[in-house]
């Protein structure tokens, strides 16, 4: 199976298509007076299709189990044709296309049984995906543009060259995969007034985006979030929520972690942890959608 451990969870819904053909009008005049001998088919194959959808890993190996947390099936008869249509919802780290998929192809199936004893044209047809909604898709940023960023490394071993930076370089990596450009890559000791200099000169320079790594704990070495505290303007709580939140579910530590977020004029500046895992977590939790923030700050709506 796919590893979906570092995406977080967002609200996913698909609906999915499927078409039962039958093959004379009588068929059509039987569902609708409940005279089929098998039973009420629209019920029954509404209920067939609710476990499909619950038992989708069940049958295909490589889906995800998930909650399900809404199906729905609507029928809606056209000449000879049966349309169902199967909507599915949840709050998980992967879509519901397939559940979706599966529900209406149950469905189908339990009608096309229903319905063969008395007609024997019954064909099923249209499987398809209609919609879905929730993925990373959804939320590209609509206001994109090119993103330069500086990347600072705060730590006095590994300024002295006692230990290779490897929180820096992945934070760089996912930067890059977000389509970010790196302007800057530096190594600084861990001194309240190096990090402001080199944050005050990125944002002269017009940097978008600036993250420190490193300097986030509690040890007396520690002043990252000191250093840049006085510079923002505006401090945003909701990534620095989202990045422990995102942490506490992977290490009960995560909560002694001081991440810092906040604007200064047009920049964002992000201070992260120092750890190889904490910094690479803390940049999966919010990006690329905190990029949306540059188009916030331009007056685009939220």
């Amino acid at each position: 199976m796919v590893d979906i451990t570092s995406k977080s969870n967002t609200l996913r819904i698909a609906t999915a298509q499927a078409v039962v053909r039958v093959g004379k009008q009588e068929t059509i005049n039987a569902i609708r007076e409940g005279t089929v001998p098998k039973g009420d088919v629209f019920s029954a194959s509404k209920a067939a299709g609710l476990l499909g959808i619950k038992k989708t890993a069940d049958i295909l190996p490589d889906c995800h189990p998930m909650p399900i947390e809404y199906a729905g099936i609507e029928y809606e008869i056209n000449g000879l044709e049966i349309s169902i249509h199967c909507s599915v919802k949840t709050i998980y780290k992967t879509g519901v296309e397939v559940e979706a998929m599966h529900g209406a192809s149950v469905v189908a199936l339990n009608i096309y049984d229903m319905l063969k004893p008395i007609d024997k044209g019954v064909e099923i047809h249209h499987i398809k995906l209609l919609s879905k909604k929730g993925g990373k898709s959804d939320f590209k940023d609509k206001f994109r543009t090119t993103f330069k960023a500086a990347v600072v490394v705060c730590s006095d071993t590994i300024s002295a060259g006692q230990k290779e930076d490897k929180a820096g370089k992945a934070i760089i990596r996912k930067l890059e995969e977000s389509g970010v450009e790196i302007g800057s890559y530096v190594i600084i000791p861990d001194e309240i007034d190096e990090i402001r200099q080199h944050v005050t000169n990125y944002e002269k320079d017009d940097y978008h985006l600036t993250i420190i790594t490193g300097g986030t704990g509690l040890s007396a070495r520690d002043v990252s979030p000191e250093a840049i505290e006085t510079l923002i303007d505006r401090r945003i709580p909701g990534i620095e929520e989202a990045i422990r939140n995102y942490g506490q579910q992977r290490t009960p530590y995560a909560m002694l972690s001081r991440s810092v977020a906040g604007t200064m004029n047009n920049m964002l500046v992000l201070a992260l942890p120092g750890s190889t895992k904490g910094a690479q977590e803390s940049v999966e939790a919010i990006f690329p959608h905190v990029l949306h923030v540059f188009g916030i700050l331009k007056g685009a709506r939220h």
